[in-house]
């Protein structure tokens, strides 16, 4: 803020050298701020202290040049230095502990405050930090008269964020600003058209909001590398919506070009590593680890968000990065880590479901469904409001670790979607595996029930009706089917029930059977069928050749027999210098066989003169094929180097076993 000059005493000083006129302290105090000199603004502010104890506007510059240095600790000692004095600093000092994160205590702070346009204004934007997303957006509302410069971009991020996305356009309408105002509005009208699935449409206004950007901080002379920073948020929307659109590569590399390039403001570079990871999912566990432990503060031992970044993320930001660290770590084997980690979530996102939903999967991966069911039935009980998807979690866990009695108890405590065809079908199923039939039954009954009162477009009565027909058949209550498809043939003309009818009653009442058989349409090209002498075969038996003739016959009438398709006739390929035209003589027939095994081998004479006898008379001569006693015995004294050998050839021939593994956006800028 730029201080008035105004006239003060001048305090009696040393005669050997002269204070300044506090006339010029002040002249220098508002140069240094109009320059954005806020450590020169700190020191001459202190000057002026000096000479002027207790003065209101040098006081009051100090602490907006020390915030305005990010010195958010100086201004708060400044602040607390100041009590003496009759102006009242509360507002700075929320604004302090809004700097610090202590959101609590700065909201009840301004609470107790007058309702001016600043306040109101820091109240909007501490009520965004915490995630009430509604209340900032009424005070935005309230302070639309006031003409503030850019309360619309805070009005739209809280629409957008608070799940509004719909009420955007209205807004814009309403206080007749256009979407391309300013790059910062148009990014967070980008979010409101992704949150409508308008992929397309926020793909363009991203591109327009990133070449409006560029010509705006160009104009007030940023450097390239600021330009980039101000833009990551669009750089990493772009890539979401790549991601969305099913153009993975593009997206992914992208995120890799903004993390490699470290040049993103904090919440872009922790939301391009999450959206990274979980385009990966599962794949390269080790390297997706290592990148979000570049987000975690340095000096701690354990996974927690540096401070930068836990200050400028919403809380459903950081709730999706801590998720997605603990499925790696579950995906990686590393359970202690997991346990670790699922311990403190709770205290950190007390509002939410996700540290109970992680805790549980946790216990599942240990094998200890049972406490992973107890837990989650636990926190139904405690917090009822938020027990839907905790009881789906819980029935899902029951169902895959066979306890179907419990599966079906939890998803029996879900009353909006107890009818609907795909929920019945799954009660019924465990209900079924549980034994117990008569609660299957009426599982079937309360759905017919509620149909039948229903006025929906999409009505799934008869569907209802005849799966509970065939369910009651099955189960030996033909009486009751019997009813069900009766009630379908008369009210809908149901022609599967009207079959399903037949077959019932055809067991009770043989009559009524035979009055709603001739309700069938016969079957085309079917004239007559004698039952008796059907009745006295023993069946059909296949002929040799006769079954597709059969059916050919059976298709004559009226058709014709459709012309077999010609095989096109391909060119033959020839060797590379090859010419057909002068081929040469034919290859040898025999030029792969060995050549013992060709006709023209002819065997080596033996020498005659080898047999002759040589030595004394009657000394035997071996034969030099029989094999001596020394090299029989060397085959067969070493057992080892066999058995090693045959190990060996065991051992490549094995195939080692491999592991199986199954397998976040940034919303608004505010």
């Amino acid at each position: 803020m730029a201080p008035k000059t105004k006239e003060k005493p001048r305090a009696a000083s040393a005669p050997s050298q002269p204070p300044p006129a506090i006339e010029d302290l002040f002249t220098s105090l508002n140069r240094h701020i109009q320059r954005s000199e806020f450590t020169q603004a700190v020191k001459v502010a202190n000057q002026v202290l000096s000479v002027a104890p207790g003065d209101e506007d040098a006081i009051r510059c100090k602490i907006v040049a020390l915030i305005k240095a990010d010195k958010v600790e100086d201004a708060l000692s400044a602040i607390q230095s100041a009590q003496k004095v009759s102006f009242d600093f509360s507002f700075y000092k929320a604004y302090c502990l809004y700097r610090q994160n202590k959101l609590d205590e700065a909201l009840e702070l301004l609470e107790k405050q007058d309702k001016t346009q600043p306040s109101m204004l820091l109240e909007s934007q501490i009520l965004y930090r915490l995630g009430k997303m509604d209340a900032s957006v009424d005070i935005c509302r309230n302070l639309q008269r006031a003409k503030i410069d850019s309360l619309e971009i805070n009005l739209v991020a809280g629409l957008v964020s608070a799940g509004r996305a719909s009420e955007v356009q209205g807004t814009l309408d309403a206080i007749k600003i256009k979407a391309t105002s300013s790059f910062e509005l148009a990014y967070n009208i980008s979010c409101s058209l992704i949150e409508g699935n308008k992929l397309k449409d926020a793909e363009q206004l991203l591109l327009t909001a990133r070449r409006i950007g560029q010509e705006t901080l160009t104009e007030e002379n940023l450097a390239d590398d600021d330009i980039e920073n101000e833009l990551a948020p669009i750089a990493v929307q772009l890539a979401y919506v790549h991601q969305l659109l099913g153009q993975t590569q593009e997206a992914v590399g992208a995120y890799t070009d903004i993390i490699n390039r470290n040049l993103a403001d904090e919440p872009s570079l922790s939301v391009a590593v999450n959206n990274l990871i979980a385009v990966k999912g599962p794949k390269d566990i080790s390297d997706s680890l290592r990148k979000l432990d570049r987000l975690k503060e340095k000096d701690s031992q354990k996974f927690e968000l540096a401070r930068a970044i836990d200050l400028k993320l919403s809380p459903k930001q950081k709730e999706t990065i801590y998720a997605n660290r603990v499925l790696l770590l579950l995906h990686a084997n590393k359970m202690d880590q997991a346990r670790e980690l699922v311990s403190v979530l709770p205290e950190r996102f007390p509002d939410s479901v996700m540290p109970v939903l992680l805790q549980a999967a946790v216990l599942v991966r240990e094998n200890k469904a049972g406490k992973a069911e107890e837990i989650l039935g636990q926190f139904a009980e405690t917090f009822p409001e938020k027990s839907k998807i905790i009881l789906l979690a819980r029935a899902q866990v029951a169902a895959a670790a066979g306890h179907p009695q419990i599966a079906a108890e939890s998803l029996s405590k879900v009353p909006d979607i107890q009818h609907m065809p795909a929920t019945v079908a799954t009660l019924v199923t465990l209900k079924e595996r549980a034994g117990d039939i008569n609660g299957a039954a009426t599982v079937l009954d309360s759905a017919i029930k509620w149909w039948k009162s229903a006025m929906t477009e999409d009505n799934q009565l008869s569907v209802i009706m005849r799966e509970a027909a065939s369910f009651k058949l099955r189960h030996g209550k033909e009486e009751e089917a019997a009813h069900l498809y009766e009630e379908l043939v008369k009210g809908h003309g149901d022609t599967e029930a009207l079959v399903g009818l037949i077959t019932t009653v055809a067991h009770v009442n043989v009559e009524k059977a035979e009055a709603y058989e001739k309700q069938l349409k016969p079957l085309p090209g079917l004239k007559g069928v004698d039952v008796d002498a059907l009745e006295k075969t023993s069946g059909a038996k296949p002929v040799d050749g006769a079954s597709r003739g059969g059916l050919a016959d059976a298709q004559e009438d009226g058709k014709t027999k459709e012309k077999p398709k010609k095989k096109r006739k391909r060119k033959p390929r020839y060797p590379k210098g090859f010419d057909p035209a002068n081929p040469g003589p034919p290859p040898d027939p025999e030029r792969w066989l060995p050549k013992r095994e060709r006709s023209s081998y002819r065997p080596k004479r033996k020498d005659k003169r080898a047999a002759q006898v040589r030595g004394s008379q009657g000394a035997v001569v071996r034969d030099k094929s029989e094999p001596s006693a020394s090299a029989a015995n060397s085959s067969t004294s070493n057992p080892k180097s066999n058995q090693s050998t045959s190990s060996k050839g065991a051992s490549q021939n094995t195939e080692p076993s491999r592991p199986q593994s199954k397998s976040s956006r940034k919303k608004s800028r505010k």
